[in-house]
């Protein structure tokens, strides 16, 4: 089939338009700049900016095309002014929202978003009420509400609920940056909360997307997950990637990650007498320990599974992405800022 892409040079985006390529579609693309070195030469890509074109020119995109794909949007790492949730409704439910609507009216039969699995744990745990303290998760559970309503028979609409994805893409700057300095700015040993959570490679989700696009039927969230992994594990590979061995990891009470959070939470808010400020992150740091020290795990018989996802080596995509960070922060080399995606 011809499928139009938004998010075409990626992190995600670049990886499903090339794995769509593999199985025989074909892919045409917008994104911004600038271009990526590992984009699909046979993906038809222009930069542009799918916020600022008019429905004629957006129909004229879709022309032809039987499959959309939305691997665009911003995550929870966004602060701003509050409400915060404004911004992020702003970029992952309005616009996408306008999208869906003119794919349904130019004939588009499969669409494929990229959500978060905040999402299915939102629905999972309802006692921890995610939806309510933390305003990126609100705004995807909104986006997959009003996603779905579009779903119909001959309209499929799969939303991927996606956690941690490991892997590069080349001359993009990892994400885990922020895990390497949390680790450097503890001296001897690493404090992290008990739990852990589900990953895939970056690779796995590409194979993901494209199952979901080939096989959804109706509307349909994907909870993506191929391995389930504590963090302690998790945190020894990481430690290995940063030449740093044998390091102890030492597991810390929620109580005591909440005092942490809390004085993180003050200085993102630019409040240092602890007073509330006029800026807030998309995940309320004062209830980031429902989420940190739990098992935020999904079998991969849930999605990985139906969708034809292929075994991959997790732990090299861990190392490969750390190290990539450690360079990155070390001055070695400079890469283009990875996007909200």
């Amino acid at each position: 089939m011809r499928v139009f892409l938004i998010g075409g040079t990626g992190f995600l985006g670049s990886a499903t338009a090339q794995e769509l390529i593999n199985r025989g579609h074909e892919v045409s693309a917008i994104a911004l700049p600038p271009e990526m070195d590992d984009v699909p030469k046979q993906m038809k890509l222009e930069f542009k900016n799918y916020l600022t074109l008019t429905d004629d020119e957006l129909k004229e995109c879709f022309k032809g095309c039987e499959g959309f794909v939305f691997a665009s949007g911003i995550d929870e790492r966004v602060t701003g002014p509050k409400p915060i949730y404004n911004y992020f409704n702003k970029y992952n439910v309005i616009p996408l929202e306008r999208m869906l609507r003119i794919a349904k009216e130019c004939g588009v039969k499969h669409t494929v978003i990229c959500g978060s699995y905040f999402s299915y744990f939102d629905k999972k745990w309802p006692k921890l009420n995610l939806s309510k303290w933390h305003p990126y998760i609100h705004s995807r559970r909104d986006q997959e509400k009003m996603a779905l309503s579009f779903a119909d028979d001959n309209f499929n609409v799969a939303i991927m609920e996606l956690p941690y994805i490991f892997g590069t893409q080349q001359g993009r700057e990892p994400v885990w940056t922020i895990i390497v300095k949390a680790v450097r700015g503890m001296k001897k040993n690493t404090m992290y909360p008990k739990g852990g959570t589900t990953m895939v490679t970056r690779r796995q989700v590409a194979q993901a997307m494209a199952g979901a696009l080939e096989k959804t039927k109706g509307g349909v969230c994907w909870p993506v997950g191929c391995y389930n992994m504590p963090w302690k594990e998790f945190l020894a590979i990481v430690h290995s990637s940063m030449g740093l061995p044998g390091r102890k990891v030492i597991t810390i009470p929620n109580w005591l990650l909440n005092i942490g959070v809390r004085f993180m939470e003050k200085t993102i808010r630019g409040s240092e007498d602890g007073s509330e400020g006029e800026t807030e992150g998309g995940i309320c740091l004062s209830k980031f320990s429902d989420i940190q020290g739990a098992q935020t795990y999904i079998d991969r018989s849930l999605a990985c599974d139906p969708l034809g996802v292929q075994d991959d080596d997790i732990i090299k995509a861990i190392g490969d992405s750390i190290r990539l960070s450690v360079d990155v922060l070390d001055g070695k080399i400079k890469l283009v800022g990875m996007k909200g995606e």
